[in-house]
Formats: C-alpha cells, structure tokens, sequence
C-alpha cells in the first residue's frame, strides 16, 4: 500500500485541499509540516522549484499544489467522467484560485501605501465581485461548484476558505449561503469530517 508524504508549511492554505484529498481517499499520509522561521531555510534548496507543497509517494516526489490535488482528484474519483466534466470542474477551480491570486496581490505587497490602496480595491471592487459569481456558480450546482455533485472543486474551495478568509480580513462565506454550503457540505463528507475534527487548528 503506497505510502503518502506530504511537506508543507504548519498552515491550511496550499496545503489543505491536499490533506483534505487524501483524508476523504483514506490514503494513508504523514503530514510534515514545517516551521517558516526555523526550518524553511534549509528545505527550500532541496524543494523542486524551491517551493512547497510537495508530495511524496513510492520514490516519486510531486509538486505544484494544484497538479498534486488534480493527481489526488483523480485517485480517489472525484474528477469527472469525460473531458467536458474534467473541464466543468478545473474551470470552477481556476475561478476560485484566481480569486486566491488577487488576494494574494495584496496580502504579500511589501509597500506599505501600496498595500493600502491594494485593500481599498479589493475591499470595495474585487471581493463582492468573486463572491458573488462564486456564490452564483454554487447556487446553480445545489451547494457545488461544479456538475452539481461533490468534486475536487468543492474540497478545493473549502480546504482554501479559511486562508481566503485571513486574505481577505472578513468570513468570505458569511453573506453568501451558497458558499456555505459548499463548505457544510464538504466537510460533512466522511473522510474530510474525520480530518477536521483532528487537524491543527491553525489557518
């Protein structure tokens, strides 16, 4: 029985759709997770693209967090069934991690003025934008983000919520139900429910 490691960073973001993934497979997995301050310096040299996650399985070592969780999608059968359905699904995720990316344009930006005018943008532009076409494709699935069942796209958006949360300094699920539902409904799931209940509380 193939044994899984994953390395990632004591923190959900990048690295939670994957636990989340391997939880609901049953996939036996170790999760290492790394201190940032003390111990990135001496992994990111021998990280392929100097990055985490990485996933680790029979000698094989993957990375890019979202080839990982599309590997791990696939595995436990929550991809679609033909191409059409593959692309309904990786469509839903791209919507979500661009939403994450222009989030994180802002989280990370060094300048201090530049941030702040970052955060009125997003706060007054961008987030009820993203939100609300999210909340609209969820409505649509009946509590999914795609084919109107439980895909990887649902553990994705999900595992990523409290992250896209801190991002964007306020509950992103709080004033749209759809998106709530999306997450109830994920993490009601068996596999992923277990996962929750035990994992670090840490975003």
């Amino acid at each position: 029985m193939t044994k899984y490691t994953l390395t990632y960073f004591n923190v959900e973001a990048l690295g939670e759709p994957i636990r989340m993934l391997l939880s609901y497979g049953n996939l036996d997995f170790t999760d290492n997770r790394i201190d940032y301050e003390k111990d990135w310096a001496k992994f990111k040299t021998a990280m392929p693209m100097g990055q985490v996650p990485i996933l680790e399985a029979d000698g094989k070592v993957m990375y890019q967090s979202l080839a990982i969780s599309r590997y791990l999608a696939r595995l436990v059968g929550l991809y679609g069934e033909n191409p059409l359905e593959d692309y309904e699904i990786d469509n839903a995720v791209d919507n979500i991690n661009d939403f994450r990316a222009k989030l994180a344009g802002a989280q990370y930006e060094q300048n201090a003025v530049a941030k702040e005018e970052k955060f009125k943008l997003l706060k007054a532009e961008t987030i009820p934008y993203f939100l609300e076409k999210l909340d609209a494709i969820a409505a649509e699935n009946d509590g999914h983000f795609a084919l109107k069942k439980f895909t990887w796209a649902d553990v994705y958006f999900t595992g990523m919520s409290n992250y896209l949360s801190l991002m964007a300094q306020q509950d992103i699920t709080a004033n749209y139900q759809n998106l709530k539902k999306v997450v109830e409904n994920t993490i009601a799931t068996p596999g992923i429910k277990e996962w929750v209940e035990k994992r670090p509380k840490k975003v």
